[in-house]
């Protein structure tokens, strides 16, 4: 996902993302892992990330490891049980997380 330049700094990234997350949530997801680029282009998105409590793991699903990839993934902080809302939405202001250059894989 991109944000338009025109509406960075404003939150839309982390709206869209913490809807998708209620959406993980509620269907009992224990982790959301996401691929972004790995270039300056995309620091402020990793920063992002990790504010939100994403840390860097191996590649997963079907990537491969890639120079211009960086993976991140954050668990619910349920442990054994069906994840909640609150249990991942731990970022800034109570919104979930930032937006990645591709689609968030949930597992």
């Amino acid at each position: 996902m991109r944000t338009r330049a025109s509406y960075r700094g404003r939150g839309v990234a982390s709206a869209l993302l913490s809807q998708a997350c209620e959406e993980a949530a509620r269907r009992g997801y224990r982790r959301v892992s996401l691929e972004t680029g790995s270039g300056e282009f995309f620091a402020p998105a990793r920063a992002l990330y990790a504010k939100f409590g994403f840390v860097d793991t191996e590649p997963f699903g079907d990537y491969k490891p890639d120079p211009n990839s960086c993976f991140m993934t954050k668990r619910s902080t349920d442990r054994g049980r069906k994840a909640s809302a609150e249990s991942f939405f731990s970022g800034p202001s109570g919104l979930a997380w930032a937006a990645g250059c591709r689609p968030a894989a949930w597992m």
